[in-house]
């Protein structure tokens, strides 16, 4: 794959601000309270979920509806979990600073091998030949799923400029869905160009009583098969499954 940049708007035209959404809550789910929520998948009834904190951190397999942990697999207390993707029945892993991801039989959560990178490590997706990973900064990284090796970059960009502390990835129906860190907003890339084509306000999804002892929004996950879509946030009570509405 040839490296991705951003396609510049056409000179003397002004970049048309992205379309917002908000949101329609149609149910939430028990969340353990002391899940620094780092990486959220959904697939078949489960989410598999990726924590961070060192001492903290690791890989959960966790019951949709009533928030039961089912299959956990820690990390060494040297490291601070980040985001996670699965990928053909293995199950990726990132590191903050480390500079070091983990990859894990999804089935048994044995882990089998590790790969390097440089810079840090935030969120984790994939489409269906890559996996992307984002590092705080407005560039999302392509990697090859069998060596873990960068094959090219993606500068991220609304009619502002770049969209810096990109965490929290999803790929959603040809879309890349990225949390921004320390907003309420998910921002949905364009992963041909990297324009984001609109942005969800999730503000108000907690009550000021549930806010106490939370961190920020960070967990996006899609379930594909029966279209559903969630979010939570770190050491959040609940997970949300939510419908997009425009404003």
């Amino acid at each position: 794959m040839a490296s991705i940049g951003f396609i510049p708007a056409r000179r003397g035209v002004a970049p048309i601000p992205a379309p917002t959404y908000t949101y329609k809550v149609v149910r939430s789910y028990p969340h353990d309270r002391s899940a620094f929520t780092q990486g959220l998948i959904a697939r078949d009834g489960f989410f598999y979920e990726g924590t961070g904190l060192n001492g903290r951190s690791g890989i959960r397999k966790v019951r949709i509806e009533t928030g039961e942990v089912v299959q956990i697999q820690p990390l060494p207390q040297e490291y601070f979990g980040e985001g996670i993707t699965d990928w053909k029945g293995q199950l990726f892993q990132l590191t903050w600073r480390s500079e070091i991801g983990f990859v894990y039989d999804l089935a048994t959560f044995e882990r089998t091998r590790t790969f390097a990178y440089k810079g840090e490590g935030w969120g984790l997706t994939h489409d269906d030949a890559h996996i992307i990973m984002s590092d705080g900064s407005a560039d999302l990284r392509f990697l090859d799923p069998v060596t873990a090796k960068e094959t090219g970059r993606l500068t991220v960009r609304d009619q502002n400029g770049p969209v810096e502390q990109l965490n929290e990835l999803e790929y959603v129906k040809g879309e890349i869905y990225a949390n921004v860190w320390q907003t309420e907003r998910i921002a949905r890339i364009s992963p041909r160009d990297g324009h984001v084509v609109a942005w969800i306000d999730l503000h108000g999804l907690l009550t000021p009583a549930e806010r106490a002892g939370t961190d920020v929004l960070n967990g996006i996950a899609y379930e594909a098969a029966s279209d559903r879509l969630f979010v939570t946030g770190k050491l959040w009570p609940r997970v949300f499954e939510i419908k997009l509405q425009q404003q």
